[in-house]
């Protein structure tokens, strides 16, 4: 055993051991695990001359008097889009794409910062060494305006050159938060304990690169909101609920999540989907009552449209949601003045998951949606405290892992 256990007795766990069977069962009639596909750690030679190729026919198309062009995927369109439930949201091979020209006014000037970047990640790959995209940003900020520019353009490249953005040597700053149990290697030899305590471990910039992954976890708990975290560790949730792991991804703009800004970023993807494939447990998440919480659990879920060219890299089909659900509420009698209702945002937002084509494969997903819409009410995580301080740790998680309250 790796850690001495501290939590509740073996029995507790026996439908969560069944659950992990199941999903195990699920890997085994599939044959195989999902196969591995598109975006990769290409080397550093294939990125070099991928870009070399990029400026080489920028220079065919100068000589002959042409203006140059990117050519690049369309990741804005459900045509281009393909669901399957083992991987999630991925790009259609034969997608339609969208021209980034050079004599255009409308798209000169994305020409012209694709080119800065891509000389930027040029001269990165080359002499081996790394930056972040904010550093990207900062090398010219009144030129690039703000960092969303910036951060597409990548997203943007790494599509285009049809590799992760590791193998680019940029990197993105890690939100998250991880506790529990679990210790690793980073890539500079540095031990990692996340044992659960007051605090929690970073998550770390290079999830590729973390080594000598050990665990006796039963669960992995995705937790929406820092504030939430907090409060579990607080209570000593991760060793009453020993073993376990819990993770959080904190937006810069956390305050700004009725705007849709509450979305994961992408080295916590990468994390879980690193744990999902390492150890094969049960990963849950708990999120808030309303449709942006729902959209981050479907983030880690079936991935997003923006990135789904890395889907294999980053989604974990087999999460399931574990809270809070519409139906809790009532089932809690939760009162209304707990309660919020959904603004025209909202709405919007319920609609478009609806209309997605994984929502045909989750009908109890569909039905705890559809209870929110005929409400027109959403609640927050911290809605349950109106029956104790403590309720979410002490009843209402330990109940819902005891007796398979997910869905």
């Amino acid at each position: 055993m790796a850690f001495a256990p501290m939590g509740p007795e073996a029995s507790f766990f026996e439908v969560l051991d069944r659950h992990r069977e199941s999903l195990l069962a699920a890997l085994r009639r599939g044959g195989q695990e999902p196969r591995s596909g598109g975006s990769r750690l290409a080397s550093s030679s294939e990125v070099l001359v991928s870009i070399e190729n990029i400026i080489q026919d920028i220079i065919t198309s100068l000589a002959r008097n042409e203006a140059p062009a990117f050519t690049i995927d369309n990741r804005s369109s459900w045509e281009n889009i393909k669901f399957e439930d083992s991987v999630g949201l991925q790009m259609v091979s034969h997608c339609t794409t969208r021209k980034i020209k050079s004599d255009s006014p409308k798209s000169v000037k994305k020409f012209a910062l694709i080119l800065k970047i891509l000389s930027m990640i040029y001269k990165l790959v080359q002499s081996n060494t790394y930056a972040t995209k904010r550093d990207i940003y900062y090398t010219d900020s009144q030129l690039f305006g703000n960092q969303t520019v910036v951060d597409n353009i990548i997203n943007d490249i790494s599509c285009m050159l049809k590799v992760s953005r590791r193998s680019l040597h940029i990197l993105s700053t890690s939100k998250g938060l991880i506790a529990g149990n679990l210790r690793y290697i980073e890539e500079d030899g540095t031990k990692v304990n996340c044992t659960c305590g007051a605090t929690a471990v970073a998550v770390p910039s290079n999830i590729q690169g973390i080594r000598n992954l050990v665990t006796d976890a039963k669960f992995v708990l995705i937790v929406e909101k820092d504030a939430t975290f907090q409060r579990l560790l607080d209570d000593n949730f991760c060793n009453k609920l020993s073993p376990c792991i819990m993770i959080t991804s904190t937006p810069v703009f956390q305050h700004l999540k009725s705007k849709g800004k509450g979305v994961p970023d992408l080295n916590t993807r990468l994390l879980v989907r690193k744990l999902w494939d390492t150890f094969h447990v049960p990963v849950f998440t708990l999120v808030d009552a309303d449709p942006h919480g729902i959209e981050i659990m479907c983030i880690y879920k079936y991935g997003s449209m923006s990135m789904s060219f890395e889907a294999h890299r980053l989604t974990v089909p087999a999460i399931r949601w574990l809270g809070l659900l519409p139906s809790d509420l009532k089932r809690l009698n939760v009162p209304k003045d707990s309660l919020i209702p959904l603004t025209n945002r909202d709405q919007m937002k319920l609609d478009s998951i609806l209309r997605r084509p994984y929502v045909t494969c989750q009908p109890f997903w569909r039905k705890e949606m559809e209870i929110m819409a005929d409400s027109k009410m959403k609640a927050e995580i911290q809605a349950l405290t109106f029956l104790s301080s403590d309720y979410l740790s002490r009843v209402y998680l330990p109940n819902k892992l005891k007796f398979g309250g997910w869905i």
